[in-house]
C-alpha cells in the first residue's frame, strides 16, 4: 500500500523529450479510454497548450532537435533489432551530447544519434559484427560522420564504452602495400602508432574525427618519429580509406597534433619511449 498520495509509479522514458513524465491521454479520451465531455476536452486542450510551452520554452529549437534525434535512435535500434535497454542507453548518450553542446557545425544531430547507438552497443554485451556499418545503413548521415560522432561523444562526454575500432592501427598497417616497410620496422611503427592513438584518445586529438582517420595519422606520425622515413601521406591516407574515407590533409594535421601531444606527455620525441609504453600495455 502506498502511504503518500503524491508518490508516483510513472515510468521514466529516456526516449521522450520530457522523459515520459506525463499523463497518457488520447485525443478524445481519458487515461482509461473513456470519452471526454466538452468541458473535460477544453481542460485537456489548455493543459496540452501549457505543456507544449513549458516543454519547448526558451530552447525550443534545441529541444525539438533533441526530440527528433531521440526518434532517430529509436528507429535505428528498431531496424537493427537491438534490445530495449541498449536503445535507452543510446538515448541517454544523446542527451549527454546535447547537454555538452556537441551538435553544431559538421556534427549533426543525425550523426550523433547514430554515434550514440554505436556506443550503446559497445557498452553492452550485445555481439554485433561490423556494427558501425550496420548502424550507418539506417542513420541519416554518412558512415564517416557516424563514426566521428561516436568518437566525439566518447571523448568529450566521458562515456564509459569500448572504442569503436580497437584494432584501428593494425587495420591501417595491414592495408599498406607489402613492400611499404620491412617487417621489423612495421612492428615498431605499429607499436609506436598504438601508443600515439591512445594519447590521441586521451587528449583528445580530433574528437570529431573517425578513429580510423586518427589511427592513420598515428601511423604517419610514428613513421616520422622513427628514423629512415618510409611512408608518404598519400600511402597512409589510401590505407586508412579502406575503413573510412580519409584525406591527406587530415593525416598531415592530426599527425602534427599527435607528435605535439607525445612531446608534451614525455618531454621528448624519442620514439623508444612510446614503443616501450606500448609493449607494456599490450603484455
Amino acid at each position: 500500500m502506498i502511504g503518500n498520495a503524491d508518490q508516483s509509479i510513472e515510468t521514466v522514458d529516456p526516449l521522450r523529450t520530457d522523459k515520459g513524465l506525463h499523463t497518457k491521454i488520447g485525443r478524445n479520451t481519458d487515461g482509461h479510454g473513456n470519452p471526454l465531455s466538452d468541458e473535460q476536452w477544453e481542460t485537456v486542450q489548455r493543459l496540452r497548450k501549457w505543456h507544449k510551452r513549458m516543454q519547448f520554452g526558451r530552447q525550443r529549437k534545441r529541444t525539438k532537435r533533441l526530440n527528433e534525434g531521440l526518434r532517430d535512435v529509436e528507429m535505428i535500434g528498431g531496424n537493427l533489432g537491438l534490445p530495449e535497454h541498449v536503445i535507452r542507453q543510446a538515448a541517454r548518450f544523446l542527451r549527454r551530447a546535447s547537454e555538452a553542446r556537441l551538435p553544431g557545425g559538421r556534427m549533426a544531430w543525425e550523426a550523433l544519434a547514430g554515434g550514440a547507438v554505436l556506443l550503446a552497443v559497445r557498452a553492452s554485451s550485445v555481439d554485433r559484427e561490423e556494427i558501425d556499418v550496420a548502424v550507418a545503413r539506417y542513420t541519416k548521415a554518412p558512415h564517416e560522420r557516424v563514426c566521428a560522432a561516436g568518437r566525439k561523444i566518447r571523448c568529450e562526454c566521458g562515456v564509459d564504452a569500448a572504442v569503436i575500432r580497437p584494432d584501428a592501427v593494425m587495420d591501417v598497417v595491414e592495408a599498406l602495400a607489402d613492400d611499404a616497410m620491412p617487417g621489423a620496422r612495421a612492428v615498431r611503427t605499429w607499436l609506436l602508432a598504438h601508443h600515439l592513438l591512445a594519447l590521441g584518445d586521451a587528449v583528445p586529438v580530433g574528437p570529431g574525427t573517425p578513429r580510423s582517420t586518427v589511427a592513420g595519422a598515428a601511423v604517419y606520425a610514428a613513421d616520422r618519429l622513427l628514423s629512415e622515413k618510409h611512408l608518404t601521406q598519400g600511402q597512409v591516407a589510401t590505407a586508412a580509406s579502406t575503413v573510412v574515407e580519409t584525406s591527406q590533409n587530415r593525416i598531415a594535421r592530426y599527425s602534427r597534433e599527435l607528435v605535439d601531444a607525445y612531446e608534451a606527455e614525455h618531454g621528448t620525441t624519442d620514439p623508444g619511449v612510446g614503443v616501450e609504453h606500448a609493449r607494456d600495455t599490450l603484455r
